[in-house]
């Protein structure tokens, strides 16, 4: 899951980030509209959450260029315009919900998961290769039905190679995945978290195997 935050408030952006980040996933933070442009077009995201009056416009404006990308990401906007004329104008524009600031924290993971769900209806919630199950929705993955815990990291790459399971994932998307634009990325810095990943999934008896693609990027799948 990747979220991004457009959100010029710098107390309540970095708190927003970090919020939808521990609830749903990597999340990143911009301030303005040119900058989301600009992140929309490095990488895709599954959630957009986002301030109406920002510095260079209402955010109104991007909300028509998100609903052409491929896959189109979940949009809920966060606002002090709370007149109803005002609501409507962002629900006809193609945002999926709207929250009127101030809000409650539980309130917002809350619609931030609806929206989510709401859009993914039409895909598989489960995604399943030998016996390791990863249920997408609640980002929990199982061994033979038995809980599997994984550090944040490795549990991002996961989702990335479950997500796409049978498909190959390019090594880009992976860094996606796992590290926001602010973070510094060593050169190995992914093949040993896979390595870890790899490691933990024997240890617990998976029967399913990350493959490297040299040059390429890595593939889940059935190790028999």
């Amino acid at each position: 899951m990747r979220l991004l935050v457009v959100e010029d408030d710098a107390d309540l952006g970095p708190w927003l980030r970090d919020a939808l980040e521990k609830a749903l996933g990597g999340a990143d933070l911009v301030a303005t509209l040119d900058e989301a442009r600009a992140a929309l077009k490095v990488r895709p995201f599954d959630l957009i959450v986002m301030d109406r009056r920002l510095p260079d416009g209402d955010a109104i404006s991007l909300i028509a260029t998100m609903r052409r990308l491929n896959p189109r990401p979940s949009i809920l906007v966060l606002t002090a315009l709370d007149d109803p004329n005002d609501i409507a104008k962002a629900l006809d524009a193609g945002a999926d919900d709207y929250l009127a600031k101030p809000f409650e924290p539980v309130e917002l993971i809350a619609r931030a998961k609806a929206v989510l769900r709401r859009n993914q209806l039409d895909q598989k919630g489960v995604s399943s290769v030998a016996n390791l199950r990863f249920d997408i929705f609640a980002r929990t993955a199982y061994v033979d039905d038995q809980l599997l815990i994984l550090p944040r990291r490795e549990l991002a790459l996961l989702e990335a190679l479950m997500r796409r399971a049978g498909q190959v994932v390019l090594r880009e998307s992976l860094e996606n995945a796992v590290y926001g634009f602010d973070d510094e990325i060593q050169s190995n810095a992914i093949d040993a978290h896979l390595s870890r990943l790899r490691k933990r999934l024997r240890e617990n008896g998976c029967q399913a195997e990350i493959k490297p693609l040299r040059g390429i990027g890595y593939l889940m799948t059935d190790s028999a």
